[in-house]
């Protein structure tokens, strides 16, 4: 909790310029209020994690687990200031090497944003073909990454 408010700056800054472009006011989570920030911090089922760059605080990403040992990837940021050097893939590989139970991973992003779709492609996520219209400039597609049989 002590570092909630500067993980709602972060996330802020991090989401804004997807705000800007697309417009997803009501979805966006840089129009997320430092409550919701706050109440994510605390909830039971589950986690966030800070991302450090050189012992300095750079972003963040939030695992959330499901019935079945499904986890849910969402948010995670990375500040403007430390975005573009492998730090999101990096802690995407740390945060799910936490969970060795893990059958499946998901996650939702913008469909026209072709480099986090790529980021997540190359960590093994897989389209899943759902996808939900934000509005008329954004998609909002589903990805997963299936660890074990159990799910297929």
């Amino acid at each position: 909790m002590k570092d909630a408010n500067s993980l709602f700056g972060m996330q802020y800054d991090a989401f804004l310029p997807l705000l800007e472009k697309y417009q997803d006011h009501d979805t966006s989570p840089a129009n997320e209020s430092i409550d919701k920030i706050a109440e994510r911090l605390i909830r039971p089922d589950s986690t966030f994690f800070k991302i450090m760059e050189a012992g300095r605080l750079c972003g963040a990403i939030r695992i959330h687990w499901k019935a079945g040992n499904r986890f849910w990837v969402s948010p995670l940021f990375i500040h403007p200031d430390y975005q573009g050097r492998g730090i999101a893939s990096k802690a995407m590989a740390l945060a799910e090497k936490q969970f060795p139970e893990a059958v499946s991973w998901e996650l939702a992003t913008i469909l026209e944003e072709e480099g986090n779709c790529r980021l997540y492609e190359k960590a093994g996520y897989v389209r899943t073909g759902a996808a939900y219209q934000l509005n008329e400039k954004a998609t909002l597609g589903y990805f997963k990454k299936l660890l074990k049989d159990v799910e297929r």
